[in-house]
């Protein structure tokens, strides 16, 4: 059983990497298509951008994030006088941590469910007077959608592992920055913790595995077997 305090933190890692995904969803969607969509000059740097999170180290995100949206950073700051919002040290800015560490994950997945959907579907609408909000929004959409939910969940998992870039962000606050992974951390600092660590551990792998469960159970809907794929079939009959 856990204590109310490793509740608390599980509550935490939820609530951060919910808001996490929900905030850099549209983003994302927004950044695989024009990667998936179109050509343009700087395309290769804005593709190299988005997937630097995956190859740098963690604690050098984590700085950055510090340096620009800490309150004397230059859009923290102004968030900060403008707005009243600050991220540095808040839980806010582990779920801005962990959306910068997710995101090349749901991009990815994303950008590779639009270039799926054939775009002879798209040009046919186009053809029979659909704008382009309105083909991507019936044609585009509904048979990238689990791809995208595939993305999603992907980076739901990936928020919850977060740990380089969020301590170093807005470090390890009980009660306020502190999630499974930091609560993990500074529990191998305490000695006699051990089943402490052995619970939460069970917590972090039984939620990252339902989630990969549910994005790999989805991946496989998107091969064929569910009614994105029947309704491919039929756009196509």
């Amino acid at each position: 059983m856990l204590s109310s305090d490793e509740w608390a933190v599980v509550a935490l890692s939820l609530k951060v990497a919910l808001a996490s995904v929900l905030a850099s969803a549209p983003l994302a969607l927004a950044c695989a298509w024009l990667l998936a969509r179109k050509t343009f000059p700087g395309k290769t740097l804005l593709d190299a951008t988005v997937h630097l999170p995956l190859v740098l180290p963690p604690v050098v995100i984590g700085y950055a994030l510090l340096v620009l949206f800490g309150k004397q950073g230059p859009i923290g700051g102004w968030l900060h006088a403008w707005f009243g919002v600050s991220f540095a040290f808040r839980w806010t800015g582990a779920a801005l941590a962990a959306a910068v560490m997710g995101f090349p994950l749901m991009v990815r997945a994303m950008r590779l469910a639009i270039e799926a959907v054939p775009e002879r579907l798209e040009w046919a609408a186009r053809t029979l007077g659909a704008s382009r909000v309105r083909v991507f929004a019936t044609v585009t959409l509904p048979l990238a959608v689990p791809g995208i939910v595939v993305g999603v969940l992907l980076a739901f998992a990936r928020s919850l592992g977060e740990f380089g870039a969020t301590i170093t962000f807005v470090s390890n606050i009980p009660g306020e920055t502190q999630t499974l992974p930091l609560a993990i951390y500074g529990l191998t600092q305490s000695p006699g913790a051990d089943a402490a660590i052995l619970r939460l551990c069970a917590v972090s792998v039984a939620l990252s595995m339902a989630a990969l469960a549910a994005s790999e159970w989805i991946s496989r809907r998107l091969r064929g077997r569910g009614p994105a794929g029947n309704t491919r079939e039929g756009i196509v009959a």
